[in-house]
Parts: structure tokens; sequence; C-alpha cells
């Protein structure tokens, strides 16, 4: 496979504070130790990125191997930049491979094969597209682009700075992350599971109507993966149902650990296929609304941890129930911060938890 590599130049005031506001905005990324009189080397979306500073010259190389996630790195260091410099930020223009490339390699127009209700408040729907492999691994969700009813869809290209430009007015694109509950590279389908509420949001009226034939955007994939360890702790509601069961379901066979799912009541429980070692136990909270409860911190508080061996935490809920599980993970456990994943996917109040996985 051929080596991808793009070039970016960008003008700067001020290279030191340039740099130490980059660390500020890639805490995660950027080396502790980058300085504007070295060269800085990082992983950026699974590619080789190289910062380098000449006088008031900043220069970004961006190297890898496959197209999709060469052009997500390049519109993500883009969107740094920008994002640092503000109003202040020129036109950005990449040089290289990719730079004269309209179309997305990340995106894929997909068309609904099947819809249909796992439970009463779970919706599946199948999508069929083509050269799906790059979605099989490298995260666990996607961004869906539902276009407005009635129009036939413009969808999203890239700009000369790599980062996706969106259709306005009458074009506008809703967007939504979910969670690829599975997928078939090889047939060419992957199916996406809604969970369902009220009043219904974008997503959810979306999934519900959704017809044969209909055409929807699709972006990805990212998100957080779970990270191999002797013994795992998942967490969540039924936002976060499809990731806990297609995690679940690609665990080795010898994975150990617990698995602690809230939904409504009985009728919302999947027979979820996983490791004889995961313990799987359900949560009801019976009439009380969603995003109520402290039944998941509690079940945290609760676990019984190994005595030995590495372990690892996956929770996605409510913010209210992130910050608890958070809490508990970080101050009572004493976790690192390598050794959990916890985040909130929605927000009680707000229509952010419109999308089963919204980030």
């Amino acid at each position: 496979m051929s080596r991808l590599v793009a070039h970016l130049a960008v003008p700067l005031d001020d290279p030191a504070a340039f740099l130490r506001d980059l660390k500020v905005h890639l805490p995660d990324d950027m080396p502790a130790d980058a300085a504007v009189d070295a060269e800085t080397v990082f992983d950026l979306y699974g590619t080789r990125t190289r910062l380098r500073f000449e006088a008031q010259m900043l220069r970004i190389a961006v190297e890898g191997e496959e197209a999709g996630a060469h052009g997500i790195a390049r519109g993500a260091a883009a969107y740094y930049v920008q994002a640092v410099l503000g109003a202040r930020c020129p036109l950005l223009r990449w040089t290289g491979d990719g730079a004269d490339v309209r179309d997305l390699a990340h995106f894929r127009e997909m068309r609904v094969v099947s819809a249909h209700r796992l439970t009463p408040r779970m919706q599946r729907v199948r999508l069929a597209g083509l050269d799906l492999a790059r979605f099989a691994t490298g995260g666990l969700h996607v961004r869906l682009a539902i276009p407005p009813e009635g129009r036939i869809p413009v969808w999203p290209h890239a700009g000369p700075a790599a980062m996706p430009v969106w259709p306005t007015g009458e074009d506008t694109l809703a967007t939504r992350v979910y969670t690829i509950r599975r997928i078939d590279p090889v047939a060419g389908h992957l199916d996406i599971d809604v969970a369902l509420h009220d009043p219904p949001g974008v997503g959810c009226r979306w999934a519900c109507e959704a017809r044969p034939g209909d055409l929807v955007g699709m972006l990805g994939p990212g998100g957080g993966d779970v990270s191999p360890a002797d013994w795992t702790l998942l967490l969540g509601d039924e936002t976060a149902l499809p990731a806990i069961a297609r995690i679940l379901a690609e665990m080795p066979a010898t994975a150990r650990g617990h698995a602690l799912i809230e939904v409504a009541d009985a009728g919302e429980e999947q027979d979820l296929s996983h490791p004889r070692g995961m313990i799987v136990e359900w949560l009801h909270r019976g009439e009380r609304p969603a995003g109520t409860t402290t039944l998941l911190a509690e079940a945290a508080e609760r676990v019984a941890w190994p005595e030995e061996g590495e372990v690892f935490v996956w929770a996605a809920a409510e913010f209210e129930a992130f910050k608890a599980i958070r809490r508990h993970c970080r101050k009572a456990v004493g976790l690192k911060k390598s050794q959990h994943l916890v985040v909130a996917y929605w927000r009680r109040g707000r229509l952010a938890g419109d999308a089963a996985d919204d980030d």
C-alpha cells in the first residue's frame, strides 16, 4: 500500500503561544515535551502527524496509508489550527496527497434495507452500502446524515482544509451519532439500533419512518474502543445498549468481567451473545423516567473487583450517571486514565440524546 503524505503551512505571530494552546486542545495526543525548537511527532487518527516550527511558520505533515484515516486526520489538524487561532486563522489549504479530492474518503451513501422493532423502545435499521471494510474497525460509532424529507440529498464534500463542507438552507442535513450494532463488510450491510424516547427527535423519527430504499449519509467510524484487559466492567443505559451488545459479541471467548445495563423493564432486555466469563446483569428502573435513577452508579459501587490482573471500565449513560461513575472509578477505585473510558451519551432535559449513542 502506498504512503499518503500531505502538507499544510500556517503563518504564526507567536509560535510558543500557539503550541501552548494546542496542547490544551489535544491533551491526550500531544507529547508533554513538545517544543517549538524541535519536531513533534504524534499519532492522529491512525496517521503519523509531524509539527515543525520555522521562524514564524508552522509546517504540518500528515502521513498515512488509508485514505479515510488520512483525510480525517488532515481535517482534524486543520480544525485544531482554526480552534487555536480563531478569527486570526488564515485560509488553510493542504498540498500533496488528497489535496484536490472533493470526495470524503470516510463518507458513504447508504440505503435502507429494512427496519423493525426489537423491543418496545428499540428500533433496528439495516443499511447497505459499498466498501464498508473501514467501518468494521477503528471505533464503534458513525455519524448519520439524515436528508430533509422530500429532497434529493446533497452530501458533504471536502474543502481545501480537508474539513467537511456541509450543505445549507433547504438541503441542511440533520446529523446524529450511533453505534454500529453489527456489520458484515462482505455482505455490504450493517445494523443501527436506535433507542426511542418521547418526545421523538430527528433520529427517532428517522428510525421509525425508515423505508427500504431511503437514502442516508454515513461518516466514520469514531469513538473509543475497549482496551484489552484481564477483567472488564461495562455499564450503560439503553442508549449504550447497542455498544455494550457489540462489545460483548466481539470479546474473545476467554474474556471475564461484568456488564450492568439499565433499562425500563424486562421487556427491554435482549438476548446478548457474550463470553461465558462475562456476567450480564439487567437493572430495571420501572416507572421512573430515564436519567433520574442512580442504579448504574450504585451498581458500580457494589462491583466485586478482581484481586489481581489488569482491569478496564467502559461506561456510557446520562450526564449525572456519567459523572458519578467516573468519580467512583477515579477516586474510589483509583483507576488510571488508561484503565477507563466513561462518557455521557445524553443529558436529561436536552434532545442531545436523540441519538442512540450521541457523543
